[in-house]
């Protein structure tokens, strides 16, 4: 097929026919920017009512924390534990008294007899008096709190040992039958199973 057509409209043809294609990408890239700029604005629209709305649950749980009064609550707390804690300390010093005396019984010698029992103001030591048939008696006390099987105390030392004559005291008296006196210190064990909180025993 032979194209008669004068140049002049072939041109026009031509022309016309590109300038429908960039009306087309005219209108698509317009659209395309319209849509960009509806979807961002309706983002900031939707990011904006979501921060409000946190906003909004955020000062409304201030507000139910204020009435149901936290700080006093948090305060009141704080002060049981405080005082939990110092209960427990005191409490994990106490030392039993009754088990420990049933204990020391069978540590004394049967030459050896208890005089007084002192435990220091910290509970950490006691001093023990006993009265002694001789000084071999009185050094084997010591011996025998000392041993560290015996759980009770990690060391213990003699503070002074005394023996008198048992020609001035009058026949069948302690002084006569223990006519010697020793005082022993003896320091508590750290896992003493005689204290009525042990927690460093555990």
């Amino acid at each position: 097929m032979i194209n008669l057509l004068p140049p002049d409209l072939k041109n026009s043809y031509r022309y016309g026919l590109r300038n429908v294609w960039l009306v087309h990408w005219a209108i698509a890239l317009s659209l395309g920017v319209v849509g960009i700029f509806v979807i961002s604005t309706a983002g900031l629209i939707y990011m904006q009512q979501t921060a409000h709305s946190y906003s909004g649950q955020i000062s409304q749980a201030q507000s139910s924390l204020q009435r149901q009064n936290l700080h006093a609550t948090q305060t009141q707390v704080k002060e049981i534990t405080s005082s939990l804690k110092l209960a427990v300390q005191v409490l994990s010093k106490e030392v039993l008294f009754s088990k420990l005396l049933a204990r020391l019984a069978t540590l004394t010698p049967s030459n050896v007899i208890l005089t007084d029992l002192s435990i220091t103001q910290a509970q950490t030591a006691v001093t023990i008096a006993a009265r002694t048939t001789d000084y071999t008696a009185a050094t084997q006390m010591q011996v025998n709190l000392a041993d560290p099987g015996n759980t009770i105390f990690s060391r213990a030392d003699i503070v002074n040992i005394t023996c008198t004559s048992r020609a001035g005291a009058a026949p069948g008296s302690i002084e006569a039958n223990y006519p010697c006196t020793v005082t022993i210190q003896a320091l508590f064990a750290a896992n003493n199973p005689f204290l009525l909180i042990n927690d460093k025993g555990r």
